[in-house]
């Protein structure tokens, strides 16, 4: 009952917070001086023909009645424009764009499998690779080891992700021609192909981002490591794998679980600098060029959907909490 309540709450405040992020979104971007119309309207753009494309494409009511029509779109579905030319986008409709003749949900949809193969294979990797080094590190404190990882941990925080991604490509895919350095193989046609297409930005960004949580592991198992019941759990004479393994690790995970879900979720909304820089289509991609059309419909689905999987990244975050510590629950 207590995992309820708190699963209950925590999906209350989910739907409030998606509810507000996506009116100061909509309100953002459907007041800004660009007008999606004019883009729509074509050559000559007459008064009449401006007209004719806002009333089509829903711009010519008041912006909290087109946001209001927007939210009714991802619960039943929407129609732009009326007869034969009109245009219906299925629920759940994320707006519809009239440059690419497609919906929104669809272009996200199509996007997602190349985002989500980057960050997730780099998310457990980065995590495996920064946590087992802040625990050695931390254990070995003082040590040529503790040295050597800090001092990884040191350039990895201070790389920049597009410059160890060209260092990548330069080193392993042009000099020592190891792996591909670009494009995208989905994974029902070629798993091979797919993980080989991966690897490079995989490494690069659990290069980057396994930095950051090796000095915070380190830093939480040192602090740990020094409490009242690790020192009872020596003196019973239980043996040290055990000690850091089995009571000192379980702590230390919560602030890094909390950094995990924060990265993961942002990650998931589109690796924007390491799609560009591997000229993968994924949801980074996708937003760029949104941004560079001025696309608004698909700016504004592609925002609504990183800040949906972010805020769903807190709640599973949330979830862990309750199995790594019961007091989150009560």
């Amino acid at each position: 009952m207590r995992l309820l309540r708190l699963i209950s709450a925590r999906l209350f405040g989910m739907i409030v917070t998606l509810l507000v992020i996506s009116l100061i979104t909509y309100a953002v971007f459907v007041l800004l001086p660009s007008d999606p119309a004019q883009l729509s309207c074509g050559r000559p753009c007459t008064p009449e023909r401006l007209a004719d494309a806002r009333a089509f494409m829903g711009y010519d009511q008041p912006w909290a009645q087109q946001y209001l029509a927007f939210l009714g779109g991802i619960v039943a579905g929407r129609t732009f424009g009326s007869g034969a030319a009109a245009v219906h986008c299925a629920a759940p409709c994320f707006g519809y764009s009239f440059r690419l003749n497609d919906s929104v949900t669809h272009l996200i949809l199509e996007r997602i499998p190349v985002t989500f193969s980057i960050a997730i294979g780099a998310a457990l990797l980065w995590l495996l690779i920064g946590v087992a080094a802040g625990v050695v590190s931390a254990v070995r404190r003082g040590t040529a080891i503790d040295r050597a990882a800090m001092t990884f941990s040191t350039i990895g925080v201070s790389a920049p992700s597009y410059l160890v991604g060209l260092l990548g490509i330069l080193l392993f895919g042009f000099t020592l021609n190891m792996v591909p350095v670009n494009g995208y193989v989905p994974l029902t046609e070629d798993p091979v192909g797919w993980l080989w297409h991966l690897v490079l930005p995989w490494c690069v960004l659990a290069l980057i981002s396994a930095a950051v949580y090796a000095r915070l592991t380190r830093g939480q198992m040192l602090e740990v490591l020094g409490e009242d019941y690790i020192r009872t759990a020596r003196a019973k004479g239980l043996r040290e794998r055990r000690v850091v393994g089995r009571h000192a690790l379980r702590n230390v995970l919560i602030p890094v679980v909390t950094v995990f879900g924060l990265d993961l979720g942002s990650l998931l909304g589109g690796a924007v600098i390491t799609e560009r820089v591997f000229s993968m289509p994924g949801l980074g991609a996708l937003l760029l060029d949104a941004v560079g059309n001025i696309d608004l419909p698909l700016i504004i689905g592609i925002t609504l959907f990183s800040a949906f999987l972010i805020i769903l990244a807190n709640f599973l975050v949330d979830l862990v909490y309750g199995v790594l510590d019961p007091r989150v629950a009560r």
